[in-house]
């Protein structure tokens, strides 16, 4: 009976050391992640599938923005019933993906496909830095602090971007991308393949997928990585 105790114990604790090792693993693949500009919205709760692309929004029709400046003036960006079309970037402070298209739409000339307008929008004063979207915000382009507006387009991680129809205030097209000249080819893919006012409903940006795949790759996290496959417990025999 004592040496089944013992067993039993040493079982127990085995079984604790893989749990800790577990949930180590998973902390470390998440910062990493992290670092790689990957910033999921906590205020959703649901991760992006293994191996598959973030959800896009499922929003057909465009909703206006409202919310302040960075300065706390209130700002509100038309998006439906416009003569043109709005490229809406939601953006973060955050991530090192996003402080890439922070600096790129500080450029004056750059030619936004489609000749839409383009809009940033970042998270409310409540979970973003004014003083710090104050920096990286362009002079010359609307940026939104709004997270009604993040809830609004189920936006489920950054940067994230989502292309407005003006005339017939739709959604033709939604997703994630990591560069300004993948974003182009989406908004191409959009355009094309949903038609003027979405009439074959939205296109799901595909620009990074498999993102979690890509990610953890990018990481150095390659399949058969110690920290994805942790060896299992030995339980000792009785006889041990």
């Amino acid at each position: 009976m004592t040496a089944l105790v013992v067993v039993e114990t040493v079982a127990v604790a085995l079984l604790a050391l893989l749990v800790g090792g577990l949930l180590r693993s998973h902390a470390e693949i998440l910062r990493a992640l992290h670092d790689l500009g990957v910033v999921l919205d906590d205020r959703h709760g649901d991760a992006p599938e293994r191996g598959g692309a973030p959800p896009a929004t499922s929003v057909t029709d465009a909703l206006d923005l409202a919310g302040t400046t960075a300065s706390g003036d209130p700002i509100s960006v038309g998006v439906a019933g416009t003569e043109h079309d709005t490229l809406l970037a939601f953006l973060s402070s955050g991530c090192l993906t996003c402080g890439e298209f922070w600096s790129l739409f500080q450029d004056d000339a750059l030619a936004i496909p489609g000749n839409a307008r383009l809009v940033i929008a970042t998270k409310g004063a409540e979970l973003e830095s004014p003083g710090r979207i104050a920096e990286l915000a362009p002079r010359h382009r609307p940026v939104v602090m709004s997270t009604d507006a993040w809830d609004a387009y189920e936006v489920p991680v950054v940067p994230f971007f989502v292309l407005v129809d003006g005339p017939t205030g739709r959604v033709v097209g939604s997703g994630a991308a990591a560069t300004w000249a993948q974003v182009a080819s989406l908004i191409d893919q959009a355009v094309a393949d949903g038609g003027a006012g979405g009439a074959r409903g939205p296109v799901r940006f595909r620009g990074r997928e498999p993102r979690a795949d890509e990610d953890l790759l990018r990481a150095g996290i390659h399949p058969g990585h110690p920290s994805l496959h942790p060896e299992p417990a030995r339980i000792p025999d009785a006889a041990e």
